[in-house]
């Protein structure tokens, strides 16, 4: 059973612009179906899903029909401090320290892996609750300058392994543990 913080990112390490908007990433081309792509990761290694409120907020906004069809089979949690809308779906609402709700995600799970959607500083939780076993980038092709950071911690990661999807250099890395 492995966590796995899965994402994209622009090349200096921010995974949505200052506005909040994907556009600079949904742009650009990639085989979802290709070398370390979405199809296959959601299919082989996902049995349920974590991420943060404003990473759901964005899935409603713009993912036409989320609201009546969530876009995900695996049951999914949703960190938030906040009311936020429900979808028809597996979404279940939870707040406070991600190690309690970690436990139920590996248990939904059953021998797949935990899937971190996003944003970056919901994996920085994990980070710092010794959680986090995978980190997974698809790097655009593109530099932001500011924006919501890639992950915000301080982090010791080992490269497993890299590949080109189209536009995008993919990137496997290892969470190194402190002895």
């Amino acid at each position: 059973m492995t966590t796995i913080y899965y994402t994209a990112s622009s090349v200096d390490g921010f995974i949505a612009d200052r506005d909040g908007s994907l556009s600079w990433l949904l742009s650009r081309d990639v085989d979802v179906a290709g070398p370390m792509g979405y199809e296959a990761f959601i299919e082989a290694e996902v049995g349920a899903i974590a991420m943060g409120s404003t990473t759901y907020e964005w899935i409603l906004a713009n993912d036409e029909g989320a609201a009546e069809r969530w876009p995900y089979d695996a049951p999914t949690w949703v960190f938030s401090s906040r009311r936020l809308p429900a979808a028809r779906g597996d979404v279940r609402f939870v707040s406070g320290p991600v190690g309690p709700v970690h436990r139920e995600l590996v248990a939904a799970a059953g021998p797949r892996s935990v899937w971190l959607v996003g944003g970056g500083e919901l994996a920085g939780q994990f980070v710092d609750a010794g959680l986090l076993d995978e980190l997974w980038v698809q790097y655009a092709p593109v530099s932001l300058g500011a924006g919501a950071p890639l992950l915000p911690r301080r982090l010791e990661l080992e490269l497993k392994d890299v590949v080109r999807n189209r536009d995008f250099a993919c990137a496997r890395y290892a969470v190194i543990r402190s002895p």
